[in-house]
């Protein structure tokens, strides 16, 4: 894979592939090497011309009146990078840092930061080299930008500091690491340290990784909520059309539909369905029968952050920023602000964890015989055995522990640098954990999964519909039918990267029409146009 960046069309899906994909490359496309030397010519007249400009020869922070001498400009970048570096707590992993390596070459591409090219294409070489960043996670308040992990990122490229490799991922001399890979550090001429330091590339390249994450998490959200819905032989009147017609949330309608393919009795015949027609039954638990709406929301607070995101991957960031047309000039601004992205990743945890939320509930009706009319705790000869019980406070732990995660971070702000910042958006939290919601409901997915499974298997020899069948036949390829107690914990584990895999979502994306495998491609213009086989 090799992406050509340009600062104006990175997605968090490409990003996400640069940090994961095994081999992918990078390059500057021609109208970022033409747009980069323009605003460099900028900074270079201001330093020739003697002209005070903050960050170019001047103090920072609370120190932006202090005048810096022509000798010592140097300096003052080098100085700015190394007392900078201040970030503790475990390294980013790899593709994290990676991601950031990458994102931030990108928004240099925009041609707003008066960087020399060479330093830009000295990134560019590392990234294709292999080079791992060392970026300690805790540190960034998210304005002025991510600082502190920007900071450590330009100390490596500096020599200074430490690197690893994607062959060797130990952290060791960042001196040696780059001679090692025939990459010459970086050297910093007038602003250049600013420019490669002020920025939200730490919360957006999380971010990336959270959304890209969170949207599928979604869609196998549906799946494992199609499973449950058979397991419990709930009825499919509440994914009637005319329902989700008239309150035409684009999200609602989404889900409704993608269920709708899933459990199609009548194209896939379910004998399970079938087997309850005529039951006394009138109406399903909420956790069943509002799936549809409370699933929707999810969706489209996933793709609104998407789309802020996207955005923001193409931003100048910078700070001041360089502008080359026209009448040449250096301005400065606020656009290091994370408070978009932070906004942004504090919703996302709370869309993705209500995933999680319903799935407990299903998980719980799974394992109450009261309510799921099956052996308590999805076990025969229960007692001697305890089946699915612990299964369920796990997750209902992580449940409880995504509620904690949900407290917007970004509703936080403390006053730093002498005042002079006196409010920030902590987005660097909010994009941390952001990812831990999203890993957390990425398990309670798999045990909902693995209990309507066990589900499923308790009213055999009926049978689900064609796509539940193959959803099941591939779980059960990596966690056998629950017979007798064992190790539940490696189902678990085996079952949330099968999950993680995309296998599940590609199994059953034949039977999803196209117009419902994606919020964005389903566009109402009508409220009644929407597609439907029941």
């Amino acid at each position: 894979m090799r992406v050509i960046l340009d600062g104006c069309s990175l997605t968090p899906d490409v990003l996400y592939a640069l940090g994961y994909e095994k081999g992918a490359t990078i390059e500057i496309s021609d109208e970022a090497v033409a747009r980069i030397p323009a605003a460099r010519a900028v900074i270079d007249k201001i330093v020739n011309d003697r002209q005070t400009v903050y960050g170019i020869n001047t103090g920072f922070g609370k120190f932006e009146s202090t005048i810096i001498p022509p000798h010592q400009l140097e300096e003052l970048q080098l100085n700015l990078i190394r007392s900078h570096s201040a970030c503790v707590g475990e390294p980013l992993t790899p593709e994290r840092a990676r991601m950031m390596l990458a994102l931030r070459v990108n928004v240099l591409c925009k041609g707003h930061s008066g960087i020399r090219l060479e330093t830009v294409q000295k990134y560019v070489k590392a990234f294709n080299a292999g080079v791992v960043p060392y970026i300690p996670e805790q540190g960034t308040v998210g304005a002025s930008g991510d600082l502190g992990p920007l900071s450590h990122l330009a100390l490596g490229m500096l020599g200074e500091g430490l690197l690893a490799t994607l062959n060797n991922k130990k952290f060791r001399d960042a001196g040696s690491v780059l001679r090692e890979l025939g990459v010459e550090p970086i050297t910093l001429a007038a602003k250049e340290g600013l420019a490669l330091i002020n920025g939200t590339q730490f919360i957006s390249a999380l971010g990336a990784e959270a959304v890209v994450r969170a949207r599928k998490v979604a869609r196998l959200a549906d799946v494992a909520l199609a499973m449950s819905h058979e397991a419990l032989r709930a009825t499919n009147s509440t994914l009637n059309p005319d329902i989700h017609r008239v309150r035409p949330h684009k999200g609602q309608q989404l889900v409704a539909q993608r269920l709708r393919a899933l459990l199609h009795s009548e194209e896939y015949p379910s004998m399970i369905n079938e087997s309850h027609v005529d039951c006394g039954r009138v109406q399903d638990a909420y956790s069943i029968r509002c799936a549809p709406q409370v699933h929707g929301i999810s969706n489209e607070v996933i793709e609104w952050v998407y789309g802020i995101l996207t955005t923001e991957l193409n931003c100048a960031t910078d700070n001041p920023l360089v502008f080359p047309d026209g009448v040449k000039k250096v301005v400065s601004g606020g656009n290091f602000h994370g408070e978009y992205p932070a906004k942004a990743l504090d919703m996302l945890a709370i869309g993705v964890h209500e995933l999680g939320n319903i799935s407990e509930r299903r998980i719980e009706r799974l394992n109450n015989p009261t309510l799921s009319r099956l052996p308590a705790f999805l076990v025969k000869n229960g007692g001697l055995n305890s089946g699915f019980m612990i299964a369920h406070c796990t997750a209902a732990a992580l449940v409880s522990e995504n509620k904690v995660y949900c407290h917007p971070a970004s509703a936080d702000s403390i006053s730093t640098s002498a005042a002079q910042e006196d409010h920030v958006s902590m987005g660097g939290f909010s994009a941390r954990k952001a990812i831990k919601v999203v890993e957390n409901v990425e398990r309670i997915i798999a045990i909902e999964l693995l209990g309507a499974c066990q589900g499923i298997d308790l009213l055999r020899p009926l049978r689900t519909t064609e796509p539940m069948e193959k959803v099941w036949s591939l779980v059960r390829s990596v966690s056998p039918p629950w017979e007798e107690d064992r190790v539940i914990n490696t189902d678990i584990d085996n079952v949330t990267k099968l999950l993680r895999s995309g296998a599940v979502w590609k199994t059953v994306k034949p039977y999803v029409p196209e117009e419902a495998r994606f919020l964005g491609a389903l566009t109402v213009k009508k409220p009644f146009e929407l597609k439907s086989k029941m």
